[in-house]
């Protein structure tokens, strides 16, 4: 993958290896995302953070074993940031997999599973067409933020759509100012607002090839 990174840092695909820290990297960076939040109760601290690991964990054990793009941002050794990429061509919404229904309805409840196949369902309907990547996760790690790795990840993101002759762009499904900013100033455009449950959020598109 071809893209502009920073000095000294690499971007590449994850390996089963990577996958336990690329889920510590994600649980910290959305422990506070109002979606979460909402969808799994944060009423009891500890019960949350149970719900948030397994809901991260099973998300990307599924995304893994369907080949999806799993990018790392990494600087030597050290995994600076994380974005996952789903397409179209994996069952989402309400044609998500029994198994994948199971695992995350043992480990987050019925409610929140369903509130996540309600989420992806709103994202597709929205979508201009049926060929396109749904960014899933997108995160750099706590302690490494404001220093680029954001902007740095979503053009990796971009990098990867633009070598993919069967997508034709990128969705994300954004619920706070920073990040709307983020990809509002790479290019993406708004498409309509999205409400789940009660945290609304913007849908923004970006196509392939698009500056």
């Amino acid at each position: 993958m071809s893209t502009p990174i920073l000095e000294k840092c690499r971007a590449v695909y994850l390996t089963a290896e990577d996958l336990r820290i690329a889920a510590s990297l994600l649980y910290n960076s959305y422990y506070d995302d109002p979606f979460f939040i909402e969808v799994l109760g944060s009423d009891n601290k500890m019960v949350y953070e149970q719900k948030l690991r397994a809901a991260i964990r099973e998300e990307l054990n599924s995304l893994w074993q369907q080949e999806q793009a799993l990018i790392g941002l990494f600087e030597d050794q050290r995994m600076l940031g994380v974005a996952c990429i789903m397409t179209q061509e994996v069952p989402l919404g309400e044609d998500r997999y029994w198994n994948w229904r199971l695992k995350m309805m043992l480990g987050t409840g019925w409610q929140p599973t369903q509130a996540m196949m309600d989420k992806e369902s709103q994202i597709l309907k929205h979508l201009p067409g049926k060929h396109c990547g749904i960014l899933q996760f997108i995160a750099v790690a706590p302690n490494e933020q404001n220093k680029g790795y954001g902007r740095t990840l979503v053009h990796t993101a971009l990098s990867w759509c633009d070598e993919q002759p069967k997508v034709n762009g990128i969705g994300v499904w954004v619920n706070q100012d920073e990040h709307y900013e983020l990809f509002a100033n790479t290019g993406f455009e708004p498409v309509t607002k999205i409400a789940i449950n009660s945290v609304e959020g913007e849908l923004l598109f970006h196509s392939r090839g698009a500056k």
